[in-house]
């Protein structure tokens, strides 16, 4: 991707392009739930009815509740039930969006790696180790500078066959492909992201949006719902919080952490100007904004501590963030885990995002993207599959996929 250099440029052609985002409406949702949870179909029909979703959008799979699952399970017994819905029912021909309920699992484990891959590293794994004992041997100044360079070469080798061969993913990511086969060894481009300028083998037409509603109870899950659509009713009301950790570089070249920190500049200014609050925040200090202070936050972006929520907000109903870090959806569910989504959610907030595991900075949606397509009036699931690089991938969008914080504002 190359997000350093024209992501912001991007931003400007969104803005021109926003006929092509659709409004979704309720009757091109699916809600999935699962038959072995018992508050998982008693959720379902709560959100039905609130958002008028048509009984028949309604699809029960029956499945261990478990928040990590096999792929051959997912395959069965989440794939293929939700397959046979979208293909067979006629109703099913306009849907668009799917829904994951609490209850239905979050992520799926990797398979065990393939036995040509797996010897691949083994030998390279030999060969590093032989390499090693000839560095402790070796006295010559050249010979150790090309065993050490050698040595760099192995390391790199075994990191990229590691992430190639990674079939770890989180259901809703795979679920946006349900209908199409597709490789499963790390991701694939999203042809709804903006700002990609890849050319793709997906097709916008083969991909759904797929957002969750889950959290560590189902009160909590009722929360965000009734919290999402009585916010739309009057407005989002709070400031805005943006949390970079360096000065802002301006137009300098950039890569990798420094990409994604200019991107919450950016961010920060987009808010911003679209007035849609009274008052942005943005801080550029090393550290992260701490508790103590009264934030009443109805916005926020940020990095980096790693599955460690830092109460510093106070979220207002309604409220729309997430954290760029590496494990920070891991869990939803566990007592006494510190990941930022399954806090913020507990603590308040209506909507997050976040990765089931390692999905490398790149994966995350560029703050100045979620945002400026959030504060322009699009709903949740639309600004965040509009800004999202990869899918068959990590990542999970927690909220009411309908939730419009700042329709007509």
């Amino acid at each position: 991707m190359q997000l350093s250099y024209h992501v912001f440029i991007l931003i400007i052609l969104c803005f021109f392009n926003v006929a092509n985002c659709y409004g979704l409406t309720a009757d091109e949702i699916a809600v999935i739930a699962n038959s072995r949870e018992k508050e998982s179909l008693a959720l379902a029909q709560f959100y039905m009815e609130k958002r008028h979703i048509p009984p028949s959008n309604l699809i029960i799979i029956d499945t261990d509740p478990a928040e990590s699952c096999k792929r051959s399970d997912y395959d069965r017994f989440i794939a293929a039930p939700i397959r046979t819905f979208l293909e067979k029912n006629s109703v099913a021909k306009q849907i668009k969006c799917l829904v994951t309920m609490y209850g239905v699992p979050l992520k799926i484990v990797s398979p065990k790696m393939n036995i040509s891959a797996g010897e691949m590293i083994e030998d390279l794994r030999k060969r590093q180790t032989e390499l090693n004992l000839s560095l402790h041997k070796n006295e010559d100044e050249f010979s150790l500078k090309q065993l050490e360079k050698e040595m760099r070469k192995i390391k790199n080798q075994i990191s990229y066959y590691r992430k190639i061969h990674d079939m770890r993913a989180s259901v809703d990511s795979e679920l946006c492909l349900v209908l199409r086969v597709h490789p499963l060894s790390h991701w694939l481009h999203n042809p709804f992201f903006k700002g990609n300028e890849q050319s793709f083998s997906l097709g916008s037409e083969d991909v759904l949006m797929v957002s969750r509603l889950d959290a560590a109870t189902p009160s909590l899950v009722k929360k965000i719902i009734d919290d999402s659509i009585s916010t739309e009713k009057k407005g989002l009301q709070g400031d805005a919080f943006f949390d970079a950790r360096w000065p802002d570089p301006g137009l300098k070249d950039v890569k990798a952490y420094g990409v994604y920190d200019r991107s919450i500049h950016r961010a920060a200014t987009i808010v911003k100007k679209s007035k849609v609050l009274d008052k942005v925040i943005l801080d550029e200090k090393k550290e992260l904004f701490l508790p103590g202070e009264q934030r009443n936050a109805a916005l926020y972006c940020g990095w980096y501590s790693l599955a460690k929520y830092i109460d510093a907000f106070n979220w207002q109903p309604g409220a729309v963030g997430y954290h760029i870090a590496s494990s920070e959806c891991t869990t939803l569910k566990k007592t006494g885990s510190d990941v930022w989504c399954k806090r913020m959610l507990e603590k308040g907030i209506a909507a997050t995002i976040g990765p089931v595991g390692e999905p490398y900075v790149q994966a995350f949606p560029p703050p100045e993207l979620f945002f400026s397509f959030l504060v322009n009036g699009k709903n949740l699931v639309e600004s965040y599959f509009y800004s999202l690089p990869h899918l068959s991938w990590k990542m999970v969008l927690i909220g009411d996929p309908l939730y419009t914080p700042f329709q007509g504002q």
